[in-house]
């Protein structure tokens, strides 16, 4: 079945968890899909585990857009959602609506998200008028993390969780569909959770949240630079793949690949008439 905001907010409404998984190609995708995810998100992690950035900010439209049709070709029932990258929406509500627009139509997105919480209810609210589903994202929001000053739970004092709180709530009214809740204290997640209408994402903010999400190269243990608390590794797919590797290479050095399977043949009558 396709899934749609429409289903994820029957799916919260019916108390039925929500599946995330990020995705930045189309082999991956197809699979994720194929495995029956919900949701697949072309997250600007991608900055991270695709192009070896440190953060999130270097990555570009041009990227996003590149990784998110990639996808969106993969994705025949998970609705795809594309993150917004760093300043691409916190320059004007206009710029915030263009290139919504643009990774709905060049990257083919069902949605896309951006991080923050009243600050960007503008850019929410008018890209949502727009006819473009906007997923909000809040607690420990990468494109942030220099004013964070590094990769931190969020919300722990009184004034932080009352903030978090206060914006979970901004962004539902100004029409956000969803929230994705990262690395906030769990009875903090479920407390959003119980007063928003909407479905909440979770990301190392406890099993109440409506739904779930990872980076599946930490999921399968392809990715190794940081691993946080919240990650589960399902898989150790990184090191198969690192010792299919090094079985290949020596493979090629002891002549065993390729063989006479992997081969194409010709008649040695034909061959004789070259020399």
């Amino acid at each position: 079945m396709k899934n749609t905001v429409v289903t994820l907010q029957q799916m919260k409404e019916k108390g039925e968890k929500i599946s995330m998984l990020t995705a930045y190609d189309y082999s991956t995708a197809k699979l994720e899909d194929e495995a029956g995810v919900n949701t697949i998100l072309v997250g600007d992690s991608l900055g991270n585990v695709i192009l070896g950035y440190e953060d999130t900010i270097s990555v570009t439209m041009e990227d996003m857009i590149h990784h998110g049709a990639a996808v969106a070709r993969g994705a025949k029932n998970a609705l795809v959602i594309i993150d917004m990258p760093f300043m691409s929406y916190q320059t004007s509500v206009y710029d915030a609506v263009v290139n919504a627009g643009r990774l709905m139509k060049e990257g083919r997105a069902g949605a896309v998200k951006l991080e923050g919480g009243a600050e960007v209810c503008p850019q929410i609210r008018a890209i949502v008028n727009a006819g473009i589903p906007v997923c909000a994202h809040l607690g420990l929001t990468p494109q942030s993390i220099n004013a964070f000053g590094g990769f931190k739970v969020q919300g722990k004092s009184e004034a932080a969780a009352r903030k978090i709180l206060e914006d979970a709530k901004a962004v539902q009214e100004a029409g956000a569909f969803a929230l994705v809740l990262e690395a906030v204290p769990r009875k903090l997640a479920a407390l959003i959770t119980k007063d928003l209408s909407i479905p909440t994402i979770g990301i190392g903010a406890g099993k109440e949240c409506d739904g779930q999400v990872l980076v599946y190269q930490d999921l399968l243990g392809m990715f190794s630079d940081f691993t946080p608390k919240f990650v589960k590794r399902y898989a150790e797919i990184g090191d198969i793949m690192k010792n299919a590797f090094r079985l290949y290479i020596e493979e090629i050095q002891n002549g065993v690949f390729p063989g006479e399977e992997n081969e194409y043949k010709i008649d040695d009558t034909i061959i004789e008439k070259l020399y």
